[in-house]
């Protein structure tokens, strides 16, 4: 997995990206009470709101963390919010996307940079 500061996450399999946020995010957040996904066929660049996510204490938007086109939203979560809290880095996944420009994951932190930039917080 690839992380960013905006405390997304991204795992690839192929040349497809599973997009979420962290535990370190979710555990923030609080109870998720409602996600906002994007439509399929959507084309995000970078740094686009993807997402929006609404717990008991705010709203967060979600960042596209790479670019691609939006393959697939993860419906659970329509009906299940509770996923990205129960489980934010596995089924609380958010979308899959068809990433354009690969060499956008080498400017995200690992496993490791990720826990250190958390610990700083």
């Amino acid at each position: 997995m690839k992380y960013t500061e905006d405390h997304e996450w991204v795992s690839m399999e192929g040349d497809t990206a599973t997009v979420g946020i962290t535990a370190y995010a979710a555990e923030q957040l609080g109870d998720v009470v409602f996600v906002e996904l994007p439509e399929e066929g959507r084309n995000s660049n970078k740094g686009d709101e993807l997402a929006v996510v609404e717990s008991v204490k705010a709203a967060s938007d979600v960042y596209a963390p790479v670019s691609g086109i939006v393959k697939e939203a993860n419906s659970e979560l329509e009906g299940a919010p509770e996923t990205v809290n129960q489980d934010p880095e596995g089924k609380g996944w958010f979308v899959k996307m068809l990433i354009t420009d690969p060499t956008q994951l080498d400017a995200m932190m690992d496993a490791e940079a990720y826990k250190a930039f958390c610990a700083d917080l």
